[in-house]
This record gives structure tokens, sequence and C-alpha cells, in this order.
């Protein structure tokens, strides 16, 4: 929700060129949530080169959200396994936006959690605001900063109106998997934890 920035002391320079290397619209709050950005992939263990795959993918998915011209997704994504999240008013812009994300290249995993829902749906009655997700949103993702045994870089989290947490990533080992799901889920209006962490050493 928004550009998350967690290591700006070190790396302000390329904090700001991360920035204006970002598309003008995915800078406001509502619009498509920038996955982490490069001065928080620069610690992750992983090659420059998967990094770099992955933000090839983003782009291109800002550049879906533009030329369909909505603001009702959020992404995450981790080597190449791409979240995306949102609920839509019109099914036409929805279907429109599906289709484009399916032709984006180089994803190896997609995980589909963007829904169509009519305005007048009575199901929205009980939908978190925008302003509650991104708390959900921010404290899931403190809780595994604050744990001594999740390497949170190689995680991402997710959340969204319906109080489900998303967490993306690969862990060492399955106590890891473990105690990152457990962190999750540990929040008062969390009222679900979707796994999509992959272990490997």
């Amino acid at each position: 929700m928004g550009l998350k920035l967690y290591r700006p002391l070190m790396l302000a320079g390329a904090m700001m060129g991360c920035l204006w290397g970002t598309p003008a619209a995915a800078q406001f709050s509502d619009l498509l949530a920038v996955p982490k950005v490069l001065i928080d992939r620069a610690i992750e263990a992983r090659s420059t080169t998967d990094i770099g795959r992955d933000n090839e993918i983003i782009l291109k998915v800002n550049a879906a959200m533009a030329d369909v011209g909505t603001v009702k997704a959020s992404s995450e994504i981790y080597e190449q396994r791409l979240l995306i999240t949102g609920i839509f008013d019109d099914k036409a812009v929805y279907d429109h936006f599906y289709s484009k994300i399916k032709g984006i290249t180089g994803i190896k995993k997609l995980y589909w959690h963007a829904v169509y829902m009519a305005p007048d749906d009575p199901r929205r009655a009980k939908l978190l605001d925008w302003s509650d997700v991104l708390i959900l949103d921010t404290k899931a993702e403190a809780r595994l900063v604050g744990s001594m045994d999740v390497a949170d870089v190689n995680f991402r989290v997710a959340a969204d109106s319906t109080g489900t947490v998303y967490v993306l990533g690969r862990a060492r080992s399955d106590a890891e998997r473990k105690e990152a799901l457990a962190r999750a889920r540990d929040g008062n209006t969390v009222q679900k934890v979707v796994d999509y962490i992959v272990v490997r050493p």
C-alpha cells in the first residue's frame, strides 16, 4: 500500500533514484502498491539478476494499470511469483486488467486475488476501508521485521479489505516459515492468512 521504504539512512541516494523511476501514478496511496524498492532488496539473499527480473515485471504491471486506467489493485512479487489483490467495481475494467496481467512475460506464478464486486453488493458493508487495510498491512510487516527468527527481507506481506494477510517469499526452514505465518496471523483484525512461502535453504 504505497511505497515501502525501510533503510533510508544508508541508501538515501538509491532511494531517490527508485522514487524517480517509479511511475507518478504509483506514488499515490490508493494506486498500485509498489513492492519493496531496491534499497530494501539490496541486502536480500538473491542475485541482482533475479531482483532485476522482479523489477521488470512490476514496471509492466504498473504499465498495465495505467493502460487500463484503474487504481483498484495492489501487487507484491518475489522470485517472479506475482501476487495481485484488489476489489473492482467495473467488470469490464476487471477483465481487461486480468488479460493485461496474464499477457506479461516472465511471471513464473500468478497468485490472483483481485475480485469483481458490484457497487451495490451487500458484502461491501463488511469490507475494511483503505486506512484500516494500510494499518493491517503495516502491522503485519512490522511483526516480521521484529522477529529475530525471520529474515524479513526475504518475505513480502500484503493485506486486503477482507482482512486477509498474504505472505509471499522464501523461508530457509519450515520452522522459519511457521514463525513468519504466526507473526502475520498475530493481529486483532486479521481474518485469514494466505501462505505463499517456499522453503529453500
